[in-house]
């Protein structure tokens, strides 16, 4: 028996929308978002950004601006002071997977992750995460360190 997969979705992963590049990259040297949720538009076959979130915004912000019953991706800028006090920024890479979202979702955005998170080069930490304990700021702490 063989299984032939059709469209590059299937092997390669959805596009990635310049926008989606460009709000990364404000993050990352601008510090313009504290945080960045991305989902994947089935229409138009790529990733694009959902919502950002100001400097000002804190964890919990990010944390329940993820649907509860849905698959994103994630960027969170993470300010923290190490040991040495010194103040450091790490970005970590959130794919946000949870388990009572639709397994056709979860398909879609575990084989299209490795081509995503390959266009955002200089993200420090990833984690993958089905339920907000999976991804709590203690988790980002001790990661960080």
């Amino acid at each position: 028996m063989s299984f032939r997969i059709r469209g590059q979705n299937a092997s390669s992963g959805m596009g990635v929308a310049d926008h989606s590049k460009e709000t990364f990259l404000e993050l990352k040297r601008k510090k313009v978002y504290r945080y960045v949720i991305f989902k994947i538009d089935e229409a138009k076959k790529e990733v694009i950004v959902e919502k950002t979130g100001s400097p000002a915004e804190s964890y919990d912000d990010f944390a329940a601006a993820l649907p509860e019953d849905d698959c994103r991706y994630a960027l969170y800028d993470f300010d923290f002071v190490t040991s040495e006090n010194c103040q450091k920024s790490k970005i970590f890479f959130i794919a946000w997977s949870p388990a009572v979202s639709r397994i056709r979702a979860k398909m879609l955005y575990a084989t299209s992750k490795d081509r995503f998170r390959r266009e955002l080069d200089g993200i420090h930490y990833e984690i993958q995460a089905t339920d907000p304990t999976e991804m709590d700021l203690e988790v980002l702490r001790d990661r960080a360190r």
